[in-house]
């Protein structure tokens, strides 16, 4: 057994954590590089990468393009959070969190900058009037689990996954502790939705989209893996609901944008046009010879 860690008086950053993203990691904010951020055709501007909060922005607008909404076209730029493009000065500029996603609006006399992606989702259901309910009722049910998403997910994100996955070496106390809470909250989800077809009744909305980046991914396989772990099939409304959302066209759609991970035909590292689903995705871009 190793000694107790015992906690200086004042804790100072002098060395890396370990583990991975840990030689990005820094106890403060601001730009690192002075890089500033690429500017697209469209007034919807959208700097991200296709982790779960990217995710989320890039299915709403798919979404809402499916809907009609023509105004929401967008130019997705990759920023690769490994190689640390969310500490460039233009991205720093319009998310001083240097956080994956931000959106720049500039339908507008001046740009506005959107940081956060459950605040990008309502600016957008807002915007466009779409994908929140508008009765009183069911709107305020949909951003209660809008928000109860933003404050859940990070225990599953920052906690079990950093510990299950991302730490240097594997430590029972912390993986017990965020297992449980996670295990929590999925029973939360499926108590829920064992009488409710969508996270608000029957009506598919923004808080759905928001948790299905995180734990409808997790039920399905696609986080950390760890779905035999945490034993995901005795989830089964959670998954049902997430089979449903996944087989959406704009959900498999908004998945390939700013993802460089995974099978070739379904990355799509930069989007500005619709068509470049077909022909730009990197199979086609940057095929491997063979």
């Amino acid at each position: 057994m190793t000694d107790p860690y015992v906690p200086p008086t004042v804790w100072t950053w002098d060395q890396e954590s370990g583990g991975q993203f840990s030689n990005i990691n820094r106890p403060t904010a601001g730009a690192q590089t002075e890089r500033p951020l690429p500017l697209g055709k469209h007034p919807l501007q959208l700097y991200s990468l296709a982790t779960p909060n990217g995710v989320k922005v890039t299915i709403m607008l798919e979404e809402l393009l499916a809907l009609g909404h023509a105004g929401a076209e967008y130019d997705a730029w990759l920023i690769n959070i490994g190689d640390g493009d969310q500490f460039g000065s233009g991205f720093v500029a319009i998310n001083p969190n240097s956080k994956i996603p931000a959106l720049v609006d500039h339908s507008m006399d001046k740009p506005l900058r959107v940081f956060e992606s459950g605040s990008i989702l309502l600016y957008l259901a807002e915007k466009f009037k779409a994908l929140v309910p508008s009765n009183h009722f069911l709107r305020t049910e949909c951003l209660n689990w809008l928000f109860w998403q933003m404050g859940s997910a990070p225990y599953l994100g920052g906690g079990f996954g950093h510990f299950y996955t991302y730490a240097p070496e594997k430590w029972e106390y912390p993986i017990n502790r965020f297992t449980m809470e996670v295990k929590r909250q999925l029973d939360v989800l499926d108590q829920h939705l064992a009488t409710n077809k969508m996270m608000v009744d029957s009506t598919y909305s923004i808080a759905d989209i928001a948790i299905w980046t995180w734990y409808g991914q997790l039920v399905l396989g696609r986080q950390y893996d760890a779905a035999e772990f945490l034993d995901v099939t005795n989830y089964k409304h959670v998954l049902k609901w997430a089979q449903e959302i996944d087989a959406r066209p704009q959900v498999q759609r908004g998945r390939m944008v700013n993802r460089i991970t995974g099978d070739r035909d379904r990355q799509l590292h930069e989007r500005h046009d619709a068509t470049d689903f077909d022909t730009k995705t990197q199979d086609k871009v940057a095929p491997v010879p063979d």
